[in-house]
């Protein structure tokens, strides 16, 4: 067998429901890691997590709309309008109408928008890099095949759709 098939004794094509349900449970021991610096920042302004997600993608595409937000979220149209009115509200989030479809509002960080944002992703980016540091180059690459393949089709067309930066 190659090392690609069988890595660390397990045949990675032929899991066991143990080998799936440790999966299972190191994906919710990490999310909850990668999300505990975040969530205690966040208790300093009153934010969730769907703050956390609306400032992280508002940034990363500057002038999105509201409905392209809520497809990238998923969460109701309600839901994210009480998140964006408070982002507003506070100085985080300016929502501008937009020149071609007076309809539509665009939404940008505020420089307090951005400032808090490089906070956030600071802390989720300096745990990433230490854990992509411990496990090296082709773990890294898997982790991210793997992540990409969990992806719902309209999930991945959104993560592609989002330019690096």
């Amino acid at each position: 067998m190659s090392d690609q098939a069988n890595s660390g004794g397990e045949a990675l094509l032929f899991l066991t429901e143990a080998q799936l349900r440790k999966g299972i449970e190191a994906m919710f021991f990490a999310y909850r890691g990668f999300t505990a610096d975040p969530d205690r920042i966040l208790e300093n302004y009153a934010y969730g997590r769907a703050h956390h997600r609306a400032i992280h993608f508002i940034h990363r595409s500057p002038g999105t709309t509201v409905n392209n937000l809520l497809g990238i979220l998923g969460v109701t149209k309600q839901s994210l309008n009480r998140v964006l009115r408070t982002l507003i509200a506070d100085g985080l989030v300016e929502s501008r109408i937009g020149t071609r479809d007076k309809r539509e509002r665009h939404l940008y960080l505020t420089d307090s928008g951005q400032a808090l944002e490089g906070e956030l992703s600071t802390a989720q980016r300096d745990r990433l890099r230490a854990a992509f540091r411990s496990v090296g180059p082709e773990a890294v690459v898997g982790f991210r095949q793997v992540l990409e393949a969990m992806m719902d089709p309209d999930m991945r067309h959104y993560f592609n759709a989002i330019k690096d930066k």
